[in-house]
């Protein structure tokens, strides 16, 4: 991080990076000063190895929560960003990106058909030319004993958390392979890859699975420069979890649980993404990085 008092050329510098070539800062609009200030201090704020300039990223579900918070992370660091939802709009997370002077579109489609991965990876190449990040946060739960667990949810859960991950891998792959330029692939995974849970027994299931995944292309694409990752999140401080942080008994149960003793946040797991869509881990492959204020290790 560059402190400005220790560096007397530091306002020079951010003029001089930032004028347009043929232009003065004097020409630029208030509101063009201001998005481009925004972006210069970014810049100052991350070192070059995480950013992600002129990086294309397309995020799935990202109208709230984790979704939300990785894809305006990703563009702060400076990806051009494709939001992705199912029935609830992504917009105002595209409205926050382009209010930090960044670009954003939307995309609205249900996982669980078959066809809505293809129309998702089409649709950033229309959109921006190419894919250099993919980022499978979308999921669901469905919640019942084992002995109870119905045939449909079981299909459903699969097939949103773990057959459309391995469709959006596989068609974001392909890309990025016949692109020649490499890549980055983000599986949002859970502590359950690790632990069975209780009466969650497809989501567990799907959250090992997409581990697995995610360590199996790993091995086939990093002679691709293609790094293949996972963030298997904590109890995070969500709509999601709402119910659990209400209820003192849990909630406590929890916290005293938590080395960190505190809930993590949406932003806790947009830094984990930002340095796996970056150049600082382009030496981790297959790696499920677990970001829950020390549960695990508890």
């Amino acid at each position: 991080m560059v402190d400005s008092d220790c560096n007397p050329n530091h306002h020079a510098d951010i003029e001089n990076t930032n004028a347009p070539r043929n232009e003065s800062l004097s020409n630029l609009t208030e509101k063009e000063f201001v998005d481009l200030f925004r972006r210069e201090v970014q810049k100052l704020l991350h070192p070059t190895t995480f950013r992600l300039d002129e990086k294309i990223a397309l995020v799935t579900g990202a109208a709230t929560g984790l979704g939300a918070a990785i894809a305006i992370g990703l563009a702060h660091a400076g990806a051009r960003v494709i939001c992705h939802a199912n029935t609830r709009t992504p917009e105002e997370t595209a409205n926050q990106i382009r209010n930090l002077g960044g670009e954003a579109r939307t995309v609205i489609g249900d996982l669980s058909k078959p066809d809505t991965a293809k129309i998702m990876v089409a649709e950033s190449l229309k959109y921006f030319g190419g894919l250099d990040i993919l980022v499978n946060n979308a999921g669901t739960i469905r919640r019942a004993p084992a002995v109870d667990y119905s045939e449909e949810d079981w299909a459903a859960v699969i097939e949103v958390n773990l057959s459309s991950v391995f469709r959006l891998c596989q068609l974001a792959g392909k890309q990025m392979i016949e692109a020649g330029r490499g890549g980055k692939i983000i599986n949002i995974a859970s502590l359950l890859s690790f632990q069975g849970g209780i009466t969650v027994p497809a989501y567990a299931a799907s959250k090992g699975g997409v581990a697995q995944l995610t360590k199996a292309l790993a091995n086939e694409w990093a002679k691709f420069n293609i790094n293949v990752n996972a963030i298997a999140p904590g109890y995070m401080r969500t709509t999601n979890t709402a119910a659990l942080q209400a209820d003192e008994t849990r909630n406590r149960q929890i916290l005293e649980r938590i080395p960190a003793g505190r809930w993590g946040e949406p932003d806790d797991i947009a830094g984990a993404a930002i340095f796996l869509s970056s150049r600082a881990s382009d030496y981790v492959n297959g790696h499920v990085l677990v970001v829950d204020g020390g549960w695990m290790g508890r």
